[in-house]
């Protein structure tokens, strides 16, 4: 097992990783920016070393100066968390040069697996239905050729993208020709690669996502799976698991099919196959994330499983010693994401405590909220026994969490909650349309 971890990030993911390896008997290195330097997870780390002023690129995006830190402090390992470096398979492979072991997949799988076009081929191999689509296009007349033999409605994706980014819909040839150039140049600011694929979409639609273990020796679990549906501009707002949408024969069908294709396709670590679930109840491989989600605390409240802890353990070669039957996939587990919606000192939190209650956040009191980087938060979650509990028990959370000196979104997640669409559980992704 590592002696010493180095985590590549910041916010709740760092104070997250960290508690972590504090529970394992690992010492753990935070890095900062000049904009965190006074933040929770430099407080809570045995270490901490400053790499660089608040722009991300000269310090969080900087695989030099993270490396040149992990050599400084010693540290055996290094966990990117999720966002920043953690899908870059230059520098997983630069963290080998140096003898540093990387928290996830190795450079030669990210590489395999980061291009969509190529991880959908590879999943079709492995038997999963995919969303009909192209290789990355050359030029807007070769996608207006793809649109017509799929029919519209499209969607122009990046192929290196995450997290919402540099996607683009298209209902006709004229909109296609304007997304076309948006879309490349969006993903060309956002992930430093302009290339973008056309895909099928697929309306109305549920997003589901199916959480993966794996390690080197063949071993694989899923999960259970997660509802992603409720979106505003391709961002998740709340997840939950499991989804109301999917049935007990579903879920068997779908959860082995996704063991069985992350052995075909020779994962390790922490991964997630993300579904679009059309009307019939059809499941269609979008995307593979070959990294820690911001959303895995809903499967880990939902299972008892540490994804965190296991990321590390097979990084470390520690095989799983677990199958899907050893899971519990009962009860109900819910995430209202919350959101930054101006940045600021924190002038007072409270943070509600009880049972099955999870608040994970960098925040406290003295907390500078700074406007360079995402503007999560603080993930709440809740986990109870049926879906109806779940719901009441979130409405009554939300409105005990209070964080004074900015301004968030906490208001719109208790609306969400609160919706009788939302409280029935026919939603899907055009939800947030309908709220408006």
């Amino acid at each position: 097992m590592f002696s010493k971890i180095l985590i590549a990030n910041r916010g709740e993911i760092a104070v997250r990783i960290i508690r972590a390896c504090k529970e394992m008997g690992i010492r753990s290195v935070a890095v900062f920016s000049e904009a965190d330097r006074d933040s929770l997870p430099v407080a809570l780390a045995d270490e901490s070393i400053c790499i660089g002023p608040a722009n991300a690129s000269d310090s969080y995006l900087n695989a030099e100066r993270i490396i040149s830190a992990a050599l400084a402090t010693k540290a055996a390992a290094i966990h990117p968390g999720y966002g920043f470096l953690s899908e870059n398979a230059e520098f997983a492979a630069l963290c080998r040069k140096n003898g540093i072991s990387f928290i996830g997949p190795s450079a030669e799988e990210m590489e395999r697996l980061s291009d969509k076009s190529t991880i959908k081929k590879i999943a079709q191999e492995a038997g999963l239905s995919v969303i009909p689509g192209t290789d990355t296009l050359e030029s807007v007349d070769e996608a207006i050729s793809a649109a017509s033999s799929f029919g519209y409605p499209v969607m122009l994706k990046a192929r290196s993208g995450g997290g919402g980014r540099g996607i683009r819909p298209a209902y006709s040839a004229e909109e296609l020709k304007e997304a076309y150039p948006l879309a490349v140049a969006e993903s060309k600011a956002a992930f430093g690669d302009g290339g973008v694929y056309l895909e099928k979409c697929i309306t109305p639609a549920r997003h589901i996502e199916v959480q993966v273990l794996s390690d080197e020796y063949g071993n694989a679990v899923a999960l259970g799976e997660r509802d992603c549906s409720i979106q505003l501009h391709h961002q998740k707002l709340l997840e939950e698991s499991p989804s109301p949408a999917v049935t007990p024969e579903m879920r068997k069908k779908l959860l082995d099919s996704a063991e069985s294709a992350i052995r075909k396709i020779g994962y390790t670590g922490a991964g997630t196959l993300e579904f679009l679930m059309d009307k019939n109840g059809n499941f269609w491989f979008m995307e593979m994330n070959v990294r820690l989600q911001v959303e895995h605390g809903v499967t880990e409240i939902l299972t008892g499983v540490d994804l965190v802890k296991w990321q590390i353990r097979i990084a470390a070669g520690v095989p799983i010693p677990f199958t899907r039957s050893n899971i519990r996939l009962q009860g109900s587990a819910i995430e209202c994401r919350i959101n930054a919606l101006t940045p600021g000192a924190i002038k007072g939190i409270h943070i509600p405590g009880g049972p099955f209650v999870r608040f994970d956040t960098y925040l406290e009191p003295g907390t500078i909220v700074p406007p360079y980087y995402d503007s999560l938060v603080g993930k709440l979650m809740v986990f109870t026994a049926t879906r109806e509990e779940a719901i009441r028990k979130m409405k009554a959370y939300l409105c005990e969490l209070l964080i004074d000196g900015i301004k968030t979104n906490i208001e719109d997640e208790l609306k969400i909650i609160s919706n009788p669409v939302f409280e029935s559980g026919q939603y899907d992704t055009g939800f947030m349309e309908g709220m408006k």
